[in-house]
């Protein structure tokens, strides 16, 4: 078994973490540049993330997840937050960083623009917040892989009220919505579900070689 698969093995949706562990700001940092550097679609990157270390924010927040204790005993918490509408700006911003990056004219990716524009503002309102948020999903996975390659332990959390996490992030007013949360730390001890073997299907039902 490859090392890679070693660590899907040992990661799992921390239920309880250690609060007297800390996560480094040097791992945090790495953690945030791998979630920087994730695919996303055209590479627009149509969502912002929040690393939440502050405790009484937290505990807050902990009021507007049903009261899971991953929220605040784990070392931060990770919102993922997508741009629930957007217009030619988020195009425009991209292409304005891509001409600075690669040292293009604006001119020589004009047509490029106009296809993402194309494909993406004529979406309703209710396609353009499902696709944003499918991108922060694509980054809630890289970094729980990447998390796992480092072994730091993490809980996926949807269990959040998102309005009141946009009220208290102040999000709204940002164009931004709490579609998802990271919790990141390192397991308990106490935590019994490490131990509990994996349920998965079998490679035979979930895959079709054709």
């Amino acid at each position: 078994m490859t090392q890679v698969l070693d660590k899907l093995n040992w990661r799992y949706a921390t239920k309880q973490f250690d609060s007297s562990k800390h996560v480094s700001p040097e791992d945090l940092e790495t953690l945030l540049e791998a979630a920087r550097l994730t695919a996303s679609s055209y590479g627009l990157q149509p969502y912002h993330i929040i690393a939440v270390k502050d405790k009484d924010l937290r505990s807050k927040l902990r009021k507007a997840s049903w009261d899971q204790a991953q929220i605040t005993d784990s070392s931060y918490l990770l919102v993922l937050a997508n741009k629930p509408t957007f217009g030619e700006n988020l195009v425009d911003d991209y292409i304005d960083n891509l001409v600075e990056t690669r040292g293009v004219s604006k001119q020589e990716v004009a047509g490029y623009s106009q296809m993402m524009k194309s494909s993406l503002l004529g979406l309703s309102d209710v396609q353009k917040n499902s696709w944003s948020t499918q991108q922060a999903y694509i980054v809630l996975g890289n970094l729980m892989n990447i998390a796992a390659e480092m072994k730091i332990d993490t809980c996926p959390m949807e269990g959040i009220d998102n309005s009141q996490y946009n009220d208290i992030l102040g999000l709204a007013d940002k164009n931004l919505n709490a579609s998802v949360v990271l919790a990141i730390g390192y397991r308990s001890k106490e935590d019994k579900t490490q131990d509990f073997q994996k349920v998965r299907y079998s490679k035979k039902q979930l895959i079709t070689h054709i």
